[in-house]
């Protein structure tokens, strides 16, 4: 074996390993929403995107703060009925370039407070999703 065989041998490989860590599997949607920051009585508008019962994935069009909630209101249609879903929501992730290119940011959200009824009507929408 000659010394350059033996380089290519021992060099690392690199490759693209996706290895999912969700409990919950995640939906493609595309939701109107409107939120509230705690300390805030207006309203701003976004998109909510690739919800699960868990959490959702959000474009607003403003910063907030890893660890900061938000009062979360989701509108989705189920058959003629417009449903809407309430929900405590805390930013478990940001991208932040985004924004900077687009004037929208990228928000990884888990709800931590939400009705039983509304948890219901989440997990029924997400449910006829998958079928």
């Amino acid at each position: 074996m000659t010394e350059e065989n033996r380089e290519e041998e021992t060099k690392p490989r690199y490759g693209t390993l996706n290895l999912e860590r969700r409990k919950h599997p995640r939906f493609s949607v595309d939701l109107p929403i409107e939120y509230y920051q705690n300390d805030s009585s207006s309203n701003h508008t976004g998109h909510a995107f690739d919800a699960s019962d868990e959490g959702c994935l959000l474009y607003l069009t403003e910063q907030v703060e890893i660890g900061q909630h938000l009062r979360v209101k989701l509108f989705f249609t189920s058959g003629s009925d417009l449903n809407t879903i309430e929900t405590l929501a805390e930013v478990a992730w940001i991208d932040i370039y985004l924004g900077e290119v687009w004037g929208d940011y990228r928000y990884g959200v888990k709800f931590i407070d939400i009705s039983p009824e509304d948890m219901t009507k989440l997990k029924n929408f997400l449910r006829s999703l998958s079928g």
